[in-house]
């Protein structure tokens, strides 16, 4: 939070001196410790928001790759000389604890090419894979791992 008011404090100014810097640091300290104060903020939960913050990032950087990595898998799927692919339904459990979780999972599962997340009850998902080699693993792929770290922090 700290950084976002000395951020946006330079942003304001529209310059960058060593004045306008030094007065943003003092002004951003004073509006951290307005937030602090009286609007229930601590410098434990800005070190809470900062390591949920770095690892999401980490998060997005992966599903980009794996959806990247999906399209080739997809394209090389329907460009090969095999006959006809074989789609299929997988069902199986997530251990995530909140719904914000279990919605990242199936926009996840979603967001890459070649399978879609069907229906998600409480802990079940069903999802539609283009292929069976698409289906396996998908219990305890990466965002599953990495998401229950996301969700302990």
């Amino acid at each position: 939070m700290y950084l976002l008011y000395f951020v946006l404090w330079v942003i304001f100014n529209g310059q960058i001196t060593l004045e306008i810097c030094l007065f943003g640091v003092v002004i951003a300290a004073l509006m951290f410790a307005f937030t602090c104060k009286f609007m229930d903020y601590s410098l434990e939960k800005e070190k809470n928001v900062l390591r949920k913050s770095l690892g999401f990032g980490k998060y997005v950087i992966v599903l980009g790759l794996e959806i990247v990595k999906a399209n080739f898998a997809v394209m090389h799927m329907i460009l090969s000389e095999r006959e006809e692919l074989e789609p299929v339904l997988v069902s199986f459990q997530s251990d995530m604890k909140t719904p914000t979780g279990r919605a990242f999972l199936a926009n996840a599962i979603t967001l890459t090419p070649g399978t879609i997340t069907v229906a998600l009850e409480e802990s079940e998902y069903v999802v539609h894979c283009l292929d069976v080699g698409l289906a396996e693993g998908m219990d305890d792929s990466v965002f599953v791992e990495m998401l229950s770290k996301l969700e302990q922090k």
